[in-house]
């Protein structure tokens, strides 16, 4: 059963990205072109998922979506990663020392504030946008890969590779890249790909109270945000929407689910 979710969540995942990939190329309908007269059709032939109150291509819109999403987490997730873990790895170098105290101090600043409202306040300085929304879940993520990192190099530097390390001579910096971030990179994926569905909630969150990409570019937040005063009367516009981020989401946490199983050789021997 294990082996069928993690293949569930590759499959859905990979489903994720090809719709993004395939947007950068085709659609099946301009996502900029108005068409008033076929406004808020059902599914049908010519429009699997219907249109919306503009006459837009729902299918259209959820495909140049899933680039969005894709795009924004992405590089939040990549954002978090770059900045969060050299920081936790200084962090477990210097244990018990300033700069552990002060990035250790850092993290649970920004922990005090959730993406939104730090989401909010870039908003007000730099205004709405795609770029603001990255910047904003990025910032979220940095404590994240920290701590993690930091945790699991802590308890990595009382190992005997690592003492002969530094009998040899090396520095922390030189052990850290050397020894210790090969030893937790498999963590550091595993926790990637979750932030990486949670990243595609906090875009979607953001976009839905219009703090996330503007028009025209398609968002599924905002998509649901536009449909939630025609639910009653053409609800596909928020049904659909809402099975891409739930599908999408569920794929990614099945797929990290999976590779923690398979990248973690202790986890295999417990659950054989």
């Amino acid at each position: 059963m294990r082996g069928r979710s993690f293949l569930l969540g590759a499959g859905l995942s990979a489903l994720f990205v090809l719709a993004a990939l395939v947007s950068l190329v085709w659609t099946p309908y301009d996502i900029e072109v108005l068409d008033i007269p076929a406004k808020l059709q059902p599914p049908s032939a010519a429009h699997w998922f219907g249109t919306d109150h503009f006459g837009r291509d729902i299918l259209s819109m959820i495909l140049v979506g899933a680039r969005t999403s894709l795009a924004v987490a992405l590089l939040a997730v990549g954002i978090g990663m770059a900045l969060g873990i050299p920081l936790g790895l200084a962090a477990a170098a210097r244990r018990g020392g300033w700069l552990d105290e002060v990035i250790m101090r850092g993290n649970d600043l920004i922990f005090a504030f959730p993406s939104l409202v730090i989401a909010i306040l870039i908003t007000a300085v730099f205004g709405a946008g795609a770029a603001n929304a990255i910047i904003a879940i990025g910032i979220f993520n940095i404590p994240v890969f920290a701590r993690l990192s930091r945790g699991a190099a802590l308890g990595l530097w009382q190992r005997d590779f690592i003492l002969m390390a530094r009998v040899c001579g090396k520095s922390s910096a030189r052990i850290s890249a050397e020894h210790i971030l090969p030893n937790i990179a498999s963590l550091m994926i595993v926790q990637g790909t979750i932030q990486f569905s949670l990243g595609i909630l906090a875009e979607a969150g953001l976009s839905y109270v219009g703090l996330g990409a503007q028009p025209p570019t398609p968002s599924w937040g905002r998509m649901l945000a536009d449909a939630q005063t025609m639910v009653s009367l053409a609800p596909h516009l928020a049904i659909f929407p809402g099975m891409a981020i739930v599908l999408s989401v569920l794929g990614l946490n099945l797929l990290g689910d999976g590779l923690r199983d398979w990248l973690d050789p202790r986890l295999r021997v417990v659950r054989a």
